[in-house]
Protein backbone atom coordinates (compact mmCIF):
# COMPACT_ATOMS: atom_id res chain seq x y z
CA UNK A 1 0.00 0.00 0.00
CA UNK A 2 2.95 2.02 0.77
CA UNK A 3 4.05 2.03 -3.45
CA UNK A 4 0.65 3.42 -3.80
CA UNK A 5 0.96 7.14 -2.06
CA UNK A 6 2.91 9.92 -1.53
CA UNK A 7 4.85 9.33 1.58
CA UNK A 8 5.73 13.44 1.72
CA UNK A 9 1.95 13.88 1.89
CA UNK A 10 0.59 14.90 5.56
CA UNK A 11 -1.96 13.31 5.26
CA UNK A 12 -0.12 9.75 3.90
CA UNK A 13 2.11 10.07 6.70
CA UNK A 14 -0.65 10.80 10.10
CA UNK A 15 -2.45 7.82 8.40
CA UNK A 16 0.14 5.47 8.50
CA UNK A 17 0.80 6.57 11.70
CA UNK A 18 -2.53 6.06 13.13
CA UNK A 19 -2.62 2.63 11.79
CA UNK A 20 0.29 1.55 13.28
CA UNK A 21 -0.74 2.89 16.54
CA UNK A 22 -4.33 1.21 16.13
CA UNK A 23 -3.05 -2.20 14.66
CA UNK A 24 -3.54 -4.48 17.91
CA UNK A 25 -7.20 -4.56 19.02
CA UNK A 26 -8.62 -3.68 22.47
CA UNK A 27 -11.53 -5.07 24.13
CA UNK A 28 -13.02 -0.96 23.88
CA UNK A 29 -12.04 -0.97 20.20
CA UNK A 30 -10.31 -1.55 17.27
CA UNK A 31 -9.45 0.23 13.70
CA UNK A 32 -7.65 -0.06 10.70
CA UNK A 33 -7.72 0.70 7.01
CA UNK A 34 -8.87 -1.00 4.12
CA UNK A 35 -6.04 -3.28 1.91
CA UNK A 36 -6.81 -0.92 -1.16
CA UNK A 37 -7.87 2.39 0.57
CA UNK A 38 -5.71 4.21 3.02
CA UNK A 39 -8.45 6.77 3.33
CA UNK A 40 -11.13 4.21 3.99
CA UNK A 41 -11.21 3.05 7.29
CA UNK A 42 -12.90 0.13 9.32
CA UNK A 43 -14.13 0.15 12.96
CA UNK A 44 -15.48 -1.61 15.61
CA UNK A 45 -16.81 -0.29 19.01
CA UNK A 46 -18.23 -1.74 21.69
CA UNK A 47 -21.09 -0.40 23.67
CA UNK A 48 -20.55 1.43 26.35
CA UNK A 49 -20.82 -0.62 29.85
CA UNK A 50 -24.35 0.48 32.24
CA UNK A 51 -26.28 1.86 29.29
CA UNK A 52 -29.08 0.13 26.85
CA UNK A 53 -25.97 -0.38 24.72
CA UNK A 54 -24.68 -2.83 27.10
CA UNK A 55 -23.01 -5.70 25.49
CA UNK A 56 -23.51 -5.01 21.81
CA UNK A 57 -20.22 -4.98 19.63
CA UNK A 58 -20.61 -1.98 16.54
CA UNK A 59 -19.03 -1.72 13.21
CA UNK A 60 -18.67 0.85 11.09
CA UNK A 61 -16.99 3.10 8.08
CA UNK A 62 -14.63 5.93 9.01
CA UNK A 63 -14.27 8.20 5.52
CA UNK A 64 -10.89 10.50 5.74
CA UNK A 65 -10.66 13.97 3.35
CA UNK A 66 -7.24 14.15 1.39
CA UNK A 67 -7.01 17.15 4.31
CA UNK A 68 -6.84 14.75 7.15
CA UNK A 69 -6.18 15.69 9.69
CA UNK A 70 -7.28 19.55 8.75
CA UNK A 71 -10.48 18.46 8.35
CA UNK A 72 -12.27 15.59 9.83
CA UNK A 73 -13.36 12.58 9.17
CA UNK A 74 -16.92 11.16 8.02
CA UNK A 75 -18.75 7.97 10.23
CA UNK A 76 -21.04 5.29 8.83
CA UNK A 77 -22.40 2.97 11.31
CA UNK A 78 -23.09 -0.60 9.46
CA UNK A 79 -24.62 -2.25 12.65
CA UNK A 80 -28.55 -1.56 14.12
CA UNK A 81 -27.99 0.15 17.04
CA UNK A 82 -30.87 2.13 17.56
CA UNK A 83 -28.68 5.55 17.98
CA UNK A 84 -27.49 6.29 15.12
CA UNK A 85 -28.67 5.81 11.40
CA UNK A 86 -27.41 2.71 9.72
CA UNK A 87 -25.25 3.61 6.32
CA UNK A 88 -25.89 7.08 6.43
CA UNK A 89 -23.58 9.78 7.79
CA UNK A 90 -23.83 10.43 11.47
CA UNK A 91 -23.79 14.10 12.48
CA UNK A 92 -21.46 14.65 15.44
CA UNK A 93 -18.81 17.90 16.26
CA UNK A 94 -15.91 15.27 15.19
CA UNK A 95 -17.25 14.67 12.02
CA UNK A 96 -17.54 16.28 8.76
CA UNK A 97 -20.70 17.71 9.44
CA UNK A 98 -19.33 20.14 12.03
CA UNK A 99 -16.00 21.25 10.71
CA UNK A 100 -15.39 24.14 12.89
CA UNK A 101 -15.59 22.04 16.35
CA UNK A 102 -12.79 19.51 14.63
CA UNK A 103 -9.32 19.87 16.14
CA UNK A 104 -6.76 18.88 13.80
CA UNK A 105 -4.88 17.32 17.21
CA UNK A 106 -7.73 14.57 17.52
CA UNK A 107 -7.13 11.33 15.68
CA UNK A 108 -8.99 8.50 14.75
CA UNK A 109 -9.12 6.51 18.66
CA UNK A 110 -10.65 10.21 19.75
CA UNK A 111 -13.36 9.48 17.00
CA UNK A 112 -13.69 6.02 18.49
CA UNK A 113 -14.19 7.24 21.80
CA UNK A 114 -16.15 9.75 21.20
CA UNK A 115 -18.52 7.40 19.31
CA UNK A 116 -18.62 5.46 22.56
CA UNK A 117 -19.36 8.40 24.52
CA UNK A 118 -22.37 9.51 22.72
CA UNK A 119 -23.96 6.69 22.05
CA UNK A 120 -26.11 7.08 25.30
CA UNK A 121 -26.71 10.59 24.80
CA UNK A 122 -29.71 12.15 23.03
CA UNK A 123 -29.82 12.25 19.26
CA UNK A 124 -32.28 15.77 19.17
CA UNK A 125 -32.88 15.50 15.89
CA UNK A 126 -29.16 15.63 14.67
CA UNK A 127 -28.50 13.84 10.88
CA UNK A 128 -28.32 10.54 11.37
CA UNK A 129 -29.65 10.38 15.09
CA UNK A 130 -31.96 8.01 16.02
CA UNK A 131 -33.91 7.66 19.84
CA UNK A 132 -35.13 3.59 19.93
CA UNK A 133 -36.60 2.80 23.33
CA UNK A 134 -34.24 0.73 25.70
CA UNK A 135 -35.37 -2.00 25.04
CA UNK A 136 -35.37 -1.83 21.49
CA UNK A 137 -31.86 -1.08 21.59
CA UNK A 138 -31.13 -3.40 23.89
CA UNK A 139 -32.29 -6.42 21.65
CA UNK A 140 -30.03 -4.52 18.45
CA UNK A 141 -27.17 -4.78 21.51
CA UNK A 142 -27.58 -8.73 21.44
CA UNK A 143 -28.32 -9.19 18.07
CA UNK A 144 -25.00 -6.97 17.30
CA UNK A 145 -23.34 -9.99 18.17
CA UNK A 146 -23.62 -12.05 14.86
CA UNK A 147 -22.80 -9.38 12.75
CA UNK A 148 -20.38 -9.90 9.85
CA UNK A 149 -19.13 -6.67 7.63
CA UNK A 150 -19.15 -7.94 3.70
CA UNK A 151 -16.63 -5.48 3.04
CA UNK A 152 -13.99 -6.03 5.29
CA UNK A 153 -14.72 -9.85 6.22
CA UNK A 154 -15.00 -8.61 10.04
CA UNK A 155 -16.76 -10.75 12.43
CA UNK A 156 -18.26 -9.29 15.72
CA UNK A 157 -17.45 -12.10 17.56
CA UNK A 158 -13.35 -11.96 17.00
CA UNK A 159 -13.12 -8.21 16.58
CA UNK A 160 -12.33 -6.82 20.18
CA UNK A 161 -10.46 -8.76 23.11
CA UNK A 162 -12.52 -10.35 25.93
CA UNK A 163 -13.74 -7.87 27.96
CA UNK A 164 -12.04 -7.34 31.17
CA UNK A 165 -12.34 -5.31 34.69
CA UNK A 166 -8.73 -4.12 33.92
CA UNK A 167 -7.06 -0.83 33.89
CA UNK A 168 -6.97 -0.33 30.74
CA UNK A 169 -11.25 -0.87 29.71
CA UNK A 170 -11.71 1.28 33.00
CA UNK A 171 -9.32 4.34 31.08
CA UNK A 172 -11.31 4.01 27.96
CA UNK A 173 -14.14 4.11 29.63
CA UNK A 174 -13.39 7.73 31.09
CA UNK A 175 -11.95 9.28 28.33
CA UNK A 176 -14.82 8.14 26.42
CA UNK A 177 -17.20 9.75 29.07
CA UNK A 178 -14.27 12.97 29.56
CA UNK A 179 -14.29 13.44 25.65
CA UNK A 180 -18.16 13.48 25.21
CA UNK A 181 -18.44 16.10 27.94
CA UNK A 182 -15.48 18.54 26.04
CA UNK A 183 -17.63 18.24 22.97
CA UNK A 184 -20.90 18.84 24.70
CA UNK A 185 -19.54 21.94 26.26
CA UNK A 186 -18.55 23.05 22.74
CA UNK A 187 -21.54 22.89 21.38
CA UNK A 188 -23.00 24.82 24.68
CA UNK A 189 -20.62 27.82 23.05
CA UNK A 190 -22.29 26.57 19.72
CA UNK A 191 -25.74 27.49 21.35
CA UNK A 192 -24.78 30.82 22.77
CA UNK A 193 -23.65 31.73 19.15
CA UNK A 194 -26.28 30.84 17.88
CA UNK A 195 -28.67 32.72 19.85
CA UNK A 196 -26.20 36.21 19.73
CA UNK A 197 -26.47 36.14 15.87
CA UNK A 198 -23.01 35.03 15.37
CA UNK A 199 -22.65 31.26 14.50
CA UNK A 200 -19.76 31.10 11.35
CA UNK A 201 -21.95 27.68 10.03
CA UNK A 202 -25.93 28.92 10.02
CA UNK A 203 -26.79 27.09 7.20
CA UNK A 204 -25.02 23.86 7.65
CA UNK A 205 -26.83 20.70 9.05
CA UNK A 206 -25.45 19.93 12.21
CA UNK A 207 -25.71 18.79 15.96
CA UNK A 208 -25.91 22.34 17.54
CA UNK A 209 -27.47 24.10 14.53
CA UNK A 210 -30.27 21.79 13.96
CA UNK A 211 -31.45 21.10 17.23
CA UNK A 212 -30.49 24.62 18.95
CA UNK A 213 -32.19 26.48 15.94
CA UNK A 214 -35.64 24.80 16.74
CA UNK A 215 -35.09 25.53 20.08
CA UNK A 216 -33.87 29.45 19.22
CA UNK A 217 -36.94 29.69 16.75
CA UNK A 218 -39.52 27.91 19.31
CA UNK A 219 -38.70 30.40 22.50
CA UNK A 220 -38.16 34.00 20.79
CA UNK A 221 -41.80 35.75 20.21
CA UNK A 222 -42.83 37.23 16.64
CA UNK A 223 -42.30 40.63 18.13
CA UNK A 224 -39.29 40.21 19.98
CA UNK A 225 -36.89 42.08 18.02
CA UNK A 226 -33.12 42.11 18.01
CA UNK A 227 -32.77 44.79 20.62
CA UNK A 228 -34.67 42.32 23.32
CA UNK A 229 -31.71 39.87 23.10
CA UNK A 230 -28.85 42.02 22.84
CA UNK A 231 -28.06 41.99 26.06
CA UNK A 232 -28.35 38.03 26.71
CA UNK A 233 -24.65 37.12 26.81
CA UNK A 234 -24.33 34.43 29.23
CA UNK A 235 -25.71 31.41 29.00
CA UNK A 236 -28.50 29.25 27.20
CA UNK A 237 -30.38 28.34 30.36
CA UNK A 238 -30.82 32.12 31.67
CA UNK A 239 -32.10 33.47 28.24
CA UNK A 240 -35.69 31.78 27.95
CA UNK A 241 -37.00 33.58 31.00
CA UNK A 242 -35.58 37.17 29.66
CA UNK A 243 -36.64 36.68 26.38
CA UNK A 244 -40.14 36.17 27.45
CA UNK A 245 -40.06 39.01 30.14
CA UNK A 246 -38.38 41.37 27.41
CA UNK A 247 -41.65 40.20 24.50
CA UNK A 248 -44.22 41.21 27.60
CA UNK A 249 -42.20 44.79 28.18
CA UNK A 250 -42.05 44.85 24.68
CA UNK A 251 -45.91 44.11 23.99
CA UNK A 252 -47.58 45.59 26.67
CA UNK A 253 -47.45 49.48 26.06
CA UNK A 254 -48.50 48.46 21.80
CA UNK A 255 -51.31 46.63 23.30
CA UNK A 256 -52.29 50.11 25.06
CA UNK A 257 -51.54 52.46 22.59
CA UNK A 258 -54.43 54.53 20.89
CA UNK A 259 -55.60 54.77 17.45
CA UNK A 260 -54.21 58.51 17.26
CA UNK A 261 -50.67 57.31 18.20
CA UNK A 262 -50.89 54.15 16.14
CA UNK A 263 -51.87 56.16 13.25
CA UNK A 264 -48.78 58.97 13.83
CA UNK A 265 -46.42 56.20 14.36
CA UNK A 266 -47.36 54.26 10.99
CA UNK A 267 -47.13 58.63 9.37
CA UNK A 268 -43.65 58.41 11.07
CA UNK A 269 -42.19 55.15 9.92
CA UNK A 270 -43.34 56.22 6.06
CA UNK A 271 -40.00 58.34 5.94
CA UNK A 272 -37.90 55.78 7.96
CA UNK A 273 -36.17 52.73 6.42
CA UNK A 274 -37.88 49.22 7.68
CA UNK A 275 -36.00 47.73 9.86
CA UNK A 276 -35.70 44.11 9.31
CA UNK A 277 -36.39 41.08 12.29
CA UNK A 278 -34.87 38.51 10.74
CA UNK A 279 -32.95 37.55 13.70
CA UNK A 280 -32.34 33.84 11.61
CA UNK A 281 -29.83 35.66 9.16
CA UNK A 282 -26.05 36.18 9.30
CA UNK A 283 -24.22 39.09 10.27
CA UNK A 284 -23.02 39.36 6.83
CA UNK A 285 -26.60 39.12 5.31
CA UNK A 286 -27.72 41.76 7.51
CA UNK A 287 -24.90 44.12 7.22
CA UNK A 288 -25.51 43.51 2.99
CA UNK A 289 -29.29 44.19 3.38
CA UNK A 290 -28.39 47.55 5.47
CA UNK A 291 -26.13 48.72 2.78
CA UNK A 292 -28.88 47.80 0.19
CA UNK A 293 -31.39 50.05 2.19
CA UNK A 294 -28.92 53.03 3.07
CA UNK A 295 -28.48 52.56 -1.11
CA UNK A 296 -31.59 52.61 -2.21
CA UNK A 297 -33.96 55.58 -1.22
CA UNK A 298 -37.62 55.54 -0.20
CA UNK A 299 -40.05 56.18 -2.57
CA UNK A 300 -41.34 59.39 -0.65
CA UNK A 301 -37.63 60.32 -0.67
CA UNK A 302 -37.25 59.68 -4.51
CA UNK A 303 -40.53 61.69 -4.90
CA UNK A 304 -39.28 64.55 -2.94
CA UNK A 305 -35.88 64.45 -5.20
CA UNK A 306 -37.38 64.53 -8.18
CA UNK A 307 -40.19 67.15 -7.33
CA UNK A 308 -37.56 69.62 -6.49
CA UNK A 309 -35.86 69.06 -9.65
CA UNK A 310 -38.74 69.63 -11.71
CA UNK A 311 -39.25 73.02 -9.18
CA UNK A 312 -35.79 73.76 -10.09
CA UNK A 313 -36.19 73.27 -13.51
CA UNK A 314 -39.31 75.51 -13.91
CA UNK A 315 -37.26 78.36 -12.13
CA UNK A 316 -34.63 78.25 -14.47
CA UNK A 317 -36.68 78.52 -17.39
CA UNK A 318 -38.95 81.19 -16.25
CA UNK A 319 -35.66 83.48 -15.66
CA UNK A 320 -34.18 82.37 -19.01
CA UNK A 321 -37.50 83.73 -20.40
CA UNK A 322 -37.46 86.64 -18.32
CA UNK A 323 -33.92 87.59 -19.51
CA UNK A 324 -34.88 86.70 -23.42
CA UNK A 325 -37.80 89.09 -23.02
CA UNK A 326 -35.31 92.24 -21.31
CA UNK A 327 -32.99 91.31 -24.16
CA UNK A 328 -35.61 91.55 -27.41
CA UNK A 329 -37.58 94.74 -25.83
CA UNK A 330 -34.39 96.58 -25.43
CA UNK A 331 -33.13 95.39 -29.48
CA UNK A 332 -36.57 97.00 -30.41
CA UNK A 333 -36.41 99.52 -28.83
CA UNK A 334 -32.54 100.42 -29.69
CA UNK A 335 -33.80 100.29 -33.26
CA UNK A 336 -36.59 102.34 -32.80
CA UNK A 337 -33.95 104.66 -31.49
CA UNK A 338 -31.96 104.61 -35.07
CA UNK A 339 -34.48 105.29 -36.85
CA UNK A 340 -35.84 108.13 -35.87
CA UNK A 341 -32.35 109.50 -35.56
CA UNK A 342 -32.50 108.84 -39.15
CA UNK A 343 -35.39 110.10 -40.28
CA UNK A 344 -34.29 113.41 -38.39
CA UNK A 345 -31.20 113.90 -40.51
CA UNK A 346 -33.49 113.87 -43.27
Amino acid sequence: MEARYNLKSPAVKRLMKEAAELKDPTDHYHAQPLEDNLFEWHFTVRGPPDSDFDGGIYHGRIVLPPEYPMKPPSIILLTANGRFEVGKKICLSISGHHPETWQPSWSIRTALLAIIGFMPTKGEGAIGSLDYTPEERRALAKKSQDFCCEMCGTSMKTALLPLTSGSVSSQADKEAKELARQISFKLKILKVELWNGSCRYPEMCSLACVSVKAEVNASRKPDAGPSNISGLNHSAASREPQQDSAARAFQDPTSAMSETQSSSAAASQEHSPPVSTNTSMSPRQRRAQQQSQRRAPSSTDFNRVQQQRVNMNHTGSTVLIVLLTFALAALIFRRICLANEYIFEL
